[in-house]
């Protein structure tokens, strides 16, 4: 198992959540409705009709759950805040029972050691603003975006020293715009390239936004989740289409931000989307990249509008509750290829695994699956670095079991056991395990 003589003593441990999954208080203190309140509340389109209305309950509960982040011996904390909890409307006057919100969690978290790493966008767009048309799939969005992240600067840089402006563009343009399967639930090829365009022309624009507005010394990174693409047979088909897989789900949203340029397939996708200077304007320095990491992606040749399909990994592969292959060696691929390619540090700022296990006659969650995971992939970590790789934190997913979109209240995530019904919190084995590695290595 991996030991604290593995990492630096400055390595940064600590865990991730988002929004709508955990914060609940859906309807009180003028928060506005979002994409996943309208999405959620649409029969048939997340399993058991769950919705995130009241989830952990965090919005309430934070201090308890800040601390059992100190009790694991957490240096970080990755938060989203809901845009539409703060500026109801998407834009406009700010909501200033939102703001004590985040005001009242980050003063907490400062209390109790753990820093807090701000992340501006989890998925959940203010409803207003997509039914005014002034969504994604709009320009108009990029501005109002910049004016969201000035907001929270002014309100919270003196506190916050960590910023990121989104978590997995990648994943919630092509699955809420393309595929449809979450919030707003569009099924268009041209909306998810609209959708695509337009986040990157935001990221843009909010760094420099937040450049202007935050103290000087402030960190700022953002979050793609980054995987291999693997073709589902030795075919020259289902190469192509992995080509096509990777351009989509790998560098449509990060090469603009992180490197200038779209790459050659996305850049012809595109088209006469890319106005003079856009890509220019995508671009602006930054200090850290967040690395999103669960599974290697399997492509095949079968016709659709993208060019590819996604396949099933290798009969006999191990698999997890989510059936996404468990393959700590593409983490490792991953890591290396991101540091060398795009040259920043990198933190891991998700990486998890879910099931279904619940509390056993005595109470206790021994969750053995998700520790033997999270040692295996910790120790694709430390052969990434030993391999030049520039990683200096780890920060797990989840926290606490959640709302997980789509797929409600089933999978499991978090390495504290949430009853949805009592919402007592229950740290696991594998809180246990991170807790003593963390407290180790911040002693070493």
């Amino acid at each position: 198992m991996v030991s604290r003589a593995d990492f630096p003593k400055d390595f940064v441990w600590g865990a991730s959540t988002a929004s709508y999954q955990i914060e609940g208080a859906y309807d009180i203190d003028g928060r506005g409705l979002s994409i996943w309140d309208a999405f959620s509340a649409e029969p048939g389109r997340v399993k058991n009709g769950d919705t995130g209305n009241v989830a952990c309950d965090h919005y309430h509960r934070y201090a308890e759950d800040v601390a059992l982040m100190k009790a694991a011996n957490f240096g970080a904390y990755r938060f989203s805040v809901s845009w539409s909890r703060v500026l109801p409307e998407g834009r406009g006057k700010p909501n200033e029972a939102g703001l004590d919100f985040y005001d009242r969690l980050t003063d907490e978290l400062l209390r109790n050691g753990v820093a807090p790493w701000l992340c501006l966008y989890h998925w959940d767009l203010p409803l207003a603003l997509h039914k005014a048309g002034l969504g994604w799939t709009s320009r108009e969005i990029v501005p109002l975006f910049a004016d969201y992240a000035g907001l929270l600067a002014k309100r919270l840089g003196d506190r916050v020293r960590h910023w990121a402006t989104f978590n997995e563009p990648n994943m919630f343009t092509m699955l809420g715009y393309g595929a449809g399967v979450h919030a707003p639930g569009i099924r268009d090829r041209e909306a998810w390239l609209d959708a695509v365009h337009h986040v990157n022309l935001s990221h843009g624009a909010a760094v420099r936004r937040l450049r202007a507005d935050l103290p000087a010394g402030a960190q700022i990174g953002t979050v793609p989740n980054l995987q291999p693409v693997r073709p589902a047979t030795d075919t020259d088909a289902d190469r192509a289409a992995a080509a096509n897989m990777d351009a989509a789900m790998n560098r449509a949203t990060a090469d603009p931000v992180f490197l200038g340029k779209y790459d050659p397939i996305t850049h012809e996708w595109m088209g006469s989307r890319i106005k003079p200077g856009d890509e220019a304007a995508m671009h602006a320095p930054l200090d850290w990249l967040g690395l999103n990491h669960y599974s290697p992606q399997y492509s095949s040749a079968r016709a659709n509008a993208f060019g590819f399909r996604s396949a099933n990994p290798p009969e006999g592969a191990e698999t997890t509750l989510m059936g996404w292959h468990v393959a700590p060696e593409a983490f490792r691929e991953m890591l290396i290829e991101t540091s060398q390619r795009y040259g920043l540090p990198v933190y891991v700022t998700e990486n998890g695994m879910a099931d279904d296990v619940e509390p056993d006659a005595g109470g206790r969650v021994n969750d053995a699956a998700r520790v033997s995971y999270l040692d295996r992939y910790l120790g694709a970590v430390v052969e990434a670095r030993k391999a030049g790789a520039d990683v200096r934190g780890y920060l797990v997913w989840s926290m606490t079991d959640n709302f997980e979109w789509a797929m409600g209240y089933g999978p499991r995530f978090g390495i504290v056991h949430i009853d949805y019904k009592s919402l007592k919190r229950t740290p696991k084995a594998s809180y246990r395990f991170l807790a003593e590695l963390a407290g180790a290595t911040a002693k070493a």
